[in-house]
């Protein structure tokens, strides 16, 4: 798959996506998602080692990565932790922040999304496409059937945009009752100004195309000062126009 990057057209830079081998590229993973939530977004990263984003839960994940064939630079990530593995830990990272109990049933076939992150000159399509080949195949391979993960909107206007979003994702997106979740930091939507007309992240277009649920109200996270919706894609809903590009197999 080709992607232009920093200075190179499609056709020189060549991606490659990969669980990450060895723990310098892990750390390589780590530093990028610190340069996007910490300087980036400006998110309050507990524990984390100067330049580096590591918590509790990244030595139980596996770390997808989509690298410069040419360079090994790491250019997106996604963490990946599993319903098995979460059991033992005591939950999902999503537990913290959403009451999950009407998903108990898909815990042990479904696997957790976080971290997810491009780096800045990535963002046009590219990088992202190829973690989610990296991902079918992950499913593919350990025979998962679902996948969550918290979806993050800014909170840099005090929460109206995101309030937009989730008024406007609610009228068509949302999964049945049974699938819901519960913030346990809700969003005050109801105080909100929710008439204008935003523009919905790309981590959350790139769900929806594939077929997901939202599953309820956003959280607020105080850390990253985003609102998190927690989204759901069941493998048998994956749209039929994407699935061909999203089952894919991955370099």
């Amino acid at each position: 798959m080709l992607q232009p990057g920093h200075g190179q057209s499609e056709k020189q830079q060549k991606l490659n996506v990969h669980l990450a081998r060895t723990r310098s590229e892990i750390r390589e993973a780590q530093r990028l998602r610190y340069r996007v939530f910490g300087e980036e977004m400006g998110a309050h990263l507990r524990g984390s080692e100067d330049g580096i984003d590591e918590d509790l839960f990244d030595p139980y994940c596996d770390h997808l990565v989509v690298t410069d064939a040419a360079t090994g630079d790491v250019l997106g990530t996604y963490r990946i932790l599993s319903g098995l593995t979460a059991k033992r830990l005591g939950g999902f990272y999503s537990d913290q922040e959403f009451d999950l109990a009407r998903l108990a049933h898909l815990r042990e076939r479904a696997v957790e999304l976080g971290r997810s992150c491009v780096h800045p000159d990535h963002r046009s399509g590219g990088v992202i496409a190829s973690l989610w080949a990296g991902l079918a195949q992950y499913m593919r391979r350990h025979g998962y059937e679902y996948i969550i993960g918290c979806a993050s909107m800014s909170m840099v206007d005090g929460g109206r945009s995101a309030a937009s979003a989730y008024a406007r994702l609610a009228e068509k997106h949302m999964s049945p009752a049974e699938y819901r979740v519960f913030p346990r930091c809700p969003l005050p939507l109801h105080d909100l100004d929710r008439s204008a007309s935003p523009v919905l992240p790309p981590l959350i277009k790139a769900y929806l195309r594939v077929g997901a649920w939202v599953c309820g109200e956003p959280s607020w996270d105080p850390d990253f000062n985003t609102a998190d919706l927690l989204m759901m894609l069941s493998l048998s809903r994956v749209d039929q126009r994407y699935a061909k590009h999203f089952m894919r197999d991955a370099a």
